[in-house]
């Protein structure tokens, strides 16, 4: 059964690990990914990846990409978004902290960010506005 919109926004803005998708090079099947994120309902979900990543450069060849959500317990439920980048800029210490500790239990986030910010290099956040939602929950089938 399809997931209403308050059902799917509230389950996308849980902190689940997140597949993204973008379409690949010339000769080669779409890049899909595990990636943090973060999102609040009515709004923009946004990402932090490397200035020079793969998933930065065809993000930005492609001006769109697709986030899938999903969890199996205590029902099989899932939820994907696609949309355009709508913006993209040098990622703050901030949005690491805050992304970090989305995902993080308390005590590690100050380790990961200093961990991080030494030796993942320069980070930009990439910004989507959702425009095609598809969703379900399948129950506990």
């Amino acid at each position: 059964m399809a997931l209403s919109r308050e059902e799917r926004e509230q389950f996308l803005a849980e902190p689940h690990i997140a597949a993204l998708a973008v379409n690949g090079e010339a000769g080669r099947a779409p890049l899909t990914v595990p990636i943090w994120y973060q999102y609040a309902p009515g709004g923009d979900v946004w990402i932090m990846t490397g200035l020079d990543s793969r998933k930065h450069q065809l993000i930005k060849a492609a001006g769109r990409f697709t986030l899938m959500v999903d969890r199996v317990e205590p029902t099989i439920r899932y939820v994907s978004v696609e949309g355009p980048v709508v913006d993209t800029t040098p990622a703050t210490v901030e949005q690491l902290r805050e992304v970090s500790a989305r995902y993080l239990p308390a005590e590690k986030v100050d380790g990961y960010v200093e961990f991080a910010l030494k030796n993942h290099g320069e980070n930009v956040v990439i910004r989507m506005r959702p425009e095609r939602w598809v969703s379900s929950d399948l129950g506990t089938v």
